[in-house]
């Protein structure tokens, strides 16, 4: 899952600075992890209280 948040991350990053001429104020996120099958510590889904 880190090499995806990574990618998300880093592709927020290039939208923004594609588009900060606009404006500088905006906002992209939060980025969290979602959900994820397999690995040593099994399967993760985030609920809606997190």
């Amino acid at each position: 899952e880190m090499e995806a948040l990574t990618a998300a991350a880093a592709a927020a990053l290039t939208i923004y600075d594609m588009c900060k001429a606009a404006g500088k104020e905006m906002v992209i996120g939060p980025t969290m992890l979602l959900k994820k099958t397999g690995g040593k510590n099994g399967d993760f889904e985030r609920t809606a209280a997190e």
